[in-house]
């Protein structure tokens, strides 16, 4: 790229300015920034998305392999770039999962699609689901399918916008090791990406996104040491990273290299191993809680979606589960497990087959949606589904004025502050970035001060500063909102947020605990296909008892290495 600016047609102010940077063929680069840096921009200018597709004033010269991108239509250069969107669901075209992954071979006109395809199917652990119709799949699922359907053609350049934003650990990093694989064979890989500890262990360089303008290009090695001024454009570098830089403003340990991966920060600890590896191994029992007000029942819940020409898919089987006033519920485990179809029974979008639910002694399938949805709050996981009007200012007033709701204007005015949206309120809420979605989802689901809250993925595709927000949000939402319930994969904000962890797979619930538990039994998560986060695994093959948070883990050092 060179001297490269754009602005959106809609839009007054430019995304990108003046941008120059050259990307040495076979390279693995994340592009990191704070949510609306213009990172999507930059990827949709790769293969002519913008301004093919995307009207916009564009100024400047991008070339690919030396082919200047305006002078090549996006169908021809998708055999070179292959690109998957942020919002992936765009790109699913056909209704099997074989037909569409195979759909841009069939149009080529190549024999042996079929075996190509099985082939990255496999690989993606989507093989066993060839024959299966999409809109069966979870969202994670068809996220790895719009991935497949780029794989196929085997470009050499392949973009990711959040590639594994919807995905469970286990498939975020059969992901990255699918991708390592690829660029090993020569392919040069571009992702946008939040999550800094698969950056640390497969990228080998960062871009840096600020104020609509690239910061630096640096190896990763040399990018992640620059704590201060990630933290500061909204980019959180790995824990065990943030973890040296803390032990050394504190003084426990000396100025240098910080480790970058848990297997660098091993070694990098040693010098206090002495003063955390002392203690006997603890093993946390569960606490027996105190009898509090059930909320919510499931009792023998049975869900199955309908399939054509075939039996019904089992989705939930024989659940039975109580959630109290007052519970911070974690639902986690693998794509396909059944989490977003629990929280889709809840408020009534999705009914049993078998079983009964209720909300409060009531049966919710004899509520009207009103009388459910003036109790329970739910952001979707895909929060463009809940934009309606024109503006995000609108559609958090919405529910408000249509119940009445006389002070609705001034309640508007705050959730905009709240959730930092003031200087969006009159953007269309489906043209913002991922980010900017999310935070306007969680102002509409909160709106009506429901009693019990339902987040499908809150945390997906944020960088790691509204991460923080998000969890500090749910934190402050708990005196107004008196129970939560989220499912999600982010273990970092089940670490530090959750007072309960749901853990399920395929349609059964597999443990019901707090994180001490949980978190302790490795058989369990890695049936689950859960990873822990980095601090966690460090204090455990430190000392044998879990820390949740850096801060935790520093300040249990600066006591005397009680770990």
């Amino acid at each position: 790229m060179k001297n490269v600016s754009f602005s959106y047609a809609d839009s007054a102010v430019a995304t990108l300015e003046n941008l120059s940077v050259t990307i040495p063929t076979g390279s693995f680069v994340a592009i990191v920034g704070d949510n609306g840096a213009g990172k999507s921009t930059f990827c949709k200018l790769l293969n002519g998305i913008i301004p093919t597709f995307i009207d916009g004033e564009l100024s400047g010269e991008i070339r690919v392999q030396g082919v200047k991108v305006r002078e090549k239509k996006p169908a021809v250069l998708a055999k070179t770039v292959g690109y998957v969107y942020q919002d992936f669901e765009n790109q699913l075209l056909r209704p099997k999962v074989l037909d569409d992954a195979s759909f841009s071979l069939l149009n080529m006109g190549e024999e042996a699609y079929e075996e190509l395809t099985m082939t990255i199917l496999e690989a993606l652990d989507l093989d066993h689901l060839a024959d299966e119709y999409v809109w069966q799949l979870s969202g994670g699922q068809k996220h790895l399918l719009a991935l497949a359907g780029v794989l196929v053609l085997s470009p050499e350049v392949l973009v990711l916008d959040e590639p594994i934003a919807q995905l469970d650990p286990y498939h975020a990093k059969k992901i990255y090791e699918q991708l390592a694989v690829l660029h090993r064979q020569g392919k040069t890989i571009i992702v946008i990406e939040h999550n800094t500890a698969f950056i640390g262990e497969y990228c080998d360089h960062v871009l840096f996104m600020k104020e609509r303008n690239i910061r630096w290009f640096l190896p990763v090695k040399e990018a992640l040491q620059r704590v201060e001024e990630l933290t500061a454009g909204g980019i959180f570098p790995p824990q065990v990273t943030l973890l040296g830089h803390e032990l050394v403003k504190r003084g426990l340990q000396p100025a240098g290299t910080l480790p970058i991966t848990i297997h660098e920060a091993l070694p990098y600890l040693q010098p206090l191993e002495a003063r955390i590896s002392r203690r006997e191994k603890e093993v946390a029992q569960a606490e027996v809680p105190p009898l509090r007000q059930p909320v919510l029942n499931f009792q023998e819940v049975n869900l199955e979606y309908k399939k054509i020409n075939d039996r019904p898919h089992p989705v939930i089987t024989q659940l039975n589960l109580t959630i109290h006033r007052g519970d911070r519920v974690a639902i986690i485990g693998n794509n396909g497990a059944g989490k977003s179809s629990l929280l889709k029974m809840t408020v009534g979008l999705l009914k049993p087959k078998r079983g009964e639910i209720r909300l409060k002694e009531q049966l919710i399938h004899r509520l009207k949606a009103e009388e459910i949805s003036n109790v329970i709050g739910y952001v979707y996981q895909n929060p463009e589904g809940m934009f309606i009007e024109d503006s995000i200012e609108k559609d958090i007033a919405f529910s408000m004025r249509a119940r009445g709701i006389k002070d609705y204007q001034t309640r508007t005015e705050m959730l905009l502050t709240q959730f930092d949206l003031l200087a969006l309120r009159h953007r269309d809420g489906r043209l913002l970035s991922g980010g900017q979605m999310r935070r306007a989802s969680l102002a509409i689901g909160v709106a009506l001060s429901p009693q019990i809250l339902l987040l499908d993925e809150p945390t997906a595709s944020l960088d790691m500063a509204t991460r923080k927000r998000i969890t500090s949000t749910l934190q402050a939402l708990s005196e107004s909102i008196e129970t939560v319930m989220i499912a999600t994969h982010d273990m970092q904000l089940v670490a530090e947020w959750a007072t309960r962890i749901i853990v399920m797979n395929e349609g059964v619930i597999l443990a019901d605990g707090p994180r001490e538990v949980i978190f302790q039994d490795t058989h369990l998560l890695e049936r689950a296909g859960i990873v822990v986060p980095e601090i966690v695994q460090l204090s455990q093959q430190l000392s044998g008892v879990i820390s949740y948070s850096v801060e935790e883990f520093v300040h249990q050092v600066e006591q005397g290495g009680r770990i």
